[in-house]
């Protein structure tokens, strides 16, 4: 379980939600105009803050503070993250960079079978084993780190930063992080990504103002939205192929 321990406001007045908290499984929104205080709420989940931040807010991992180590140490720290900027810089294939990834967490290299399979399912651009890491596009990249993330992975917490013009299925993207158990937090504008969780943390002024339940009532309008980004996906990926729209829809 992850908690969030309420802080400060940009004007030094203690939030509004004092408590937060996740479990494995659970997609947690977000949502909030530009400079509400979305990015450091990520930054004090990814930092693991014990109020020695400009929130004042204190993160706890099964209802106590980590242990220092999870806070310094790159390679204990159990969170992974995705941005919508996401490139590789690398000069390796896809194939050797899963290969030495899923080394480096005790797997063995048949892994990469499954990793590429996944990130298929992510993009309408093929990501093949031979192709090079700088060579991908953002979508590519996006999708290959995704499916990397749930398969290889085992960071429990995900943070991921507006990723609504990724180039990559949203939905199919956070079913597959939540059906492997992680705890996938999500900054978003994107109405659709927003009523896809449990829950959405409402940021004003830097603090956390409310949490809104997602309704049945918000159900009813996602399956709608789901039913306009399809049709969506189908017009973009028949003009990326040349088809003319007439006759692809």
């Amino acid at each position: 379980m992850l908690t969030i321990l309420g802080g400060l406001d940009k004007d030094g007045r203690p939030e509004a939600v004092d408590r937060i908290d996740m479990v494995r499984g659970e997609i947690l929104g977000i949502v909030g105009p530009t400079g509400s205080g979305k990015s450091t709420l990520i930054d004090d989940l990814e930092q693991f803050a014990q109020g020695d931040t400009s929130s004042r807010r204190e993160i706890l991992i099964d209802g106590r503070p980590p242990e220092e180590a999870i806070r310094s140490d790159p390679r204990k720290k159990p969170v992974a993250q995705l941005s919508q900027n996401m490139h590789f810089l690398a000069d390796m294939s896809v194939e050797e960079f899963l290969k030495m990834h899923a080394k480096s967490r005790g797997k063995g290299p048949e892994i990469v079978d499954r990793v590429v399979e996944l990130a298929n399912t992510l993009t309408g651009e093929p990501v093949r084993r031979e192709h090079h890491l700088t060579m991908l596009s953002g979508g590519q990249s996006r999708a290959l780190m995704t499916a990397d993330i749930a398969a290889i992975s085992d960071s429990p917490i995900v943070l991921i930063d507006e990723i609504e013009n990724a180039g990559i299925k949203k939905q199919e993207a956070l079913n597959l992080l939540a059906g492997e158990g992680k705890i996938v937090v999500v900054v978003t504008h994107d109405p659709m990504l927003a009523l896809m969780t449990s829950r959405r943390i409402v940021m004003k002024n830097g603090g956390m103002v409310k949490v809104i339940n997602t309704s049945d009532g918000e159900k009813g309008v996602f399956s709608d939205l789901l039913r306009v980004d399809r049709w969506l996906s189908t017009l973009r990926e028949a003009i990326r192929q040349g088809e003319a729209v007439g006759a692809a829809l």
